[in-house]
């Protein structure tokens, strides 16, 4: 397959055998260049073996060469964000600097973006140097905002989460661009907080307390340090079905394919219903594999260690970015949400959601909206998922509790609420595949725009119930579950303390719980 790319045409004949676009071909193969580097990264340079400042050092010329290797010269601009948003926080000082930066980082994006869509290749879904910066933009933004929280703001004005990421003092120019370029993360992420991040290349990441079941602390408890090999092979076995999967379904599944006239003209709704599910579901194994195989790299570098849980199981979830299992069994918008793209929904949560004064909700889709790009497709789908959000808190406020009597009753409602949120998934997603602006809105006119005015008619007839009294009935239905267990650091004099980023997850999806019905 030929196909145009800024980065190495060294893997050119394989791009050709497999029929997939070299830039593909180069990100898959980097990515699997980085898994072997991240082994070697925990073996020959593990924190009892050298210090953090090799490990920094190695970690971004590694990343910045998988850079160059997969975007030529445009990896440059990856050096440029970050150099000129770290000068932004010398210069403005920490009151100020997470506007200036938040402003900066957004618009070099959206420039970048404009430029790859408009200028150079629209509509070529593929691999671009946009996507690593999105990714730089998160770490950019993130940690700008936890700079402020951490040098500027009192105690009391912050949130547990804020408290717990806040950090104490300004990053060296190393470890800002290690940060954000390293090679564990620069091609596909996922999102880390700094301090994880600090804490990791410092080695302090396993030195970890074991918590009792009754919650009391075994100071007098010893492990040794746990291994990533086993969580790996099985993320690597993961992204194998996935990426299998991807390829056979998505040429027979087109999503294209429900706009096709023939398609439309012959087929009746039930058919079209189940293909549009079927043709969406097939798209979603490309993100499994990517987002799978990035966590399953950072593991294997050994970073990632969540822990151990109340049985001692370890737990490598610190940076996942999705559960397949609760996705596609998703009975609701909020659970699909909840496990889809976790580090970026938190992302947004932190720096735009808990942060809003006015329209926090209708705030965070218009910034994922500017963040993901410039295709019109992405506005229409988040435009629609505004309102399947609202409309689909309504129903819940106003009809679950009425299936909560029984067993049976439960069980008819979480299958009509998982037909129902499939459906509803795959018709707001659509455009986001489709891309452009006449085939996502002929898609919708192919449905007469059927959920849209479903979503009006529920916001207009269902009140909007109060959220401190759903969630008094929600307590009342079933309480909430206490604490039993909690993973802290030995390490609490060290500059960076490390943080429970996975817990930090839980009590912050709290934020989206309101957003859609179950």
């Amino acid at each position: 397959m030929v196909t145009s790319t800024t980065g190495s045409t060294l893997l050119l004949p394989l791009s050709n055998a497999v029929q997939l676009p070299i830039d593909q071909v180069n990100f898959v193969a980097c990515q699997l260049f980085a898994l072997l580097a991240a082994i070697w990264f925990r073996t020959y340079l593990h924190p009892s073996k050298t210090n953090s400042l090799i490990r920094h050092i190695v970690a971004t010329l590694l990343g910045l060469y998988l850079a160059l290797f997969c975007f030529g010269w445009y990896a440059l601009h990856f050096i440029v964000q970050s150099g000129i948003s770290y000068y932004i926080m010398i210069v403005v000082g920490v009151e100020n600097m997470h506007k200036y930066c938040f402003v900066f980082a957004l618009g070099y994006l959206t420039l970048c973006q404009i430029a790859t869509v408009y200028i150079f290749d629209y509509g070529q879904y593929s691999a671009d140097f946009s996507g690593p910066m999105m990714i730089i933009t998160q770490k950019i933004t993130s940690l700008a905002f936890e700079i402020r929280d951490g040098m500027f703001c009192k105690e009391e004005e912050l949130t547990p989460s804020q408290r717990s990421l806040a950090v104490r003092r300004m990053p060296s120019p190393l470890e800002y661009l290690s940060y954000n370029c390293n090679f564990m993360g620069i091609l596909a992420g996922p999102l880390c907080s700094y301090k994880d991040y600090i804490t990791f290349i410092e080695g302090r990441s396993y030195q970890l307390k074991q918590s009792e079941v009754n919650g009391k602390e075994d100071t007098n408890y010893e492990r040794k340090e746990p291994s990533p090999n086993t969580i790996v092979v099985h993320k690597l076995i993961v992204c194998a079905v996935s990426l299998a999967f991807y390829m056979t379904a998505t040429r027979i599944l087109p999503v294209e394919y429900n706009i096709d006239g023939h398609f439309l003209q012959t087929t009746s709704v039930p058919t079209r219903i189940i293909y549009l599910y079927l043709s969406l579901m097939a798209a979603r194994p490309k993100y499994y594999f990517a987002w799978t195989l990035a966590d399953a790299i950072n593991n294997a570098a050994g970073f990632g260690f969540q822990g151990y849980d109340r049985n001692g199981e370890e737990n490598w979830d610190l940076v996942s970015n999705l559960n397949i299992k609760n996705i596609e069994s998703s009975t609701s918008f909020k659970m699909f949400i909840d496990n889809w793209n976790i580090q970026t929904a938190l992302w947004l949560k932190r720096v735009c959601y808990e942060r809003a004064t006015f329209s926090p909700t209708a705030q965070t889709f218009m910034l994922s909206a500017i963040w993901h790009g410039v295709y019109p497709g992405y506005y229409l789908t988040f435009f629609t998922g505004s309102l399947m959000t609202m409309a689909a808190r309504n129903m819940r406020n106003n009809i679950r509790h009425y299936f909560l009597q029984s067993p049976e009753l439960k069980l008819i409602y979480d299958i009509i609420t998982w037909v129902a949120t499939q459906v509803a998934i795959s018709y707001t997603v659509a455009p986001f595949v489709l891309l452009s602006v006449r085939p996502s809105l002929q898609f919708y006119s192919s449905w007469y725009y059927c959920l849209h005015l479903v979503c009006i008619l529920v916001l207009l007839v269902l009140p909007a119930r109060a959220r401190k009294k759903a969630k008094e009935e929600k307590n009342a239905v079933c309480p909430p579950l206490t604490k039993t267990s909690k993973v802290e650091t030995i390490s609490a004099h060290n500059s960076h303390p490390s943080t429970n980023n996975n817990s930090n997850q839980r009590e912050e999806t709290a934020w989206r719980r309101p957003s859609a019905a179950q």
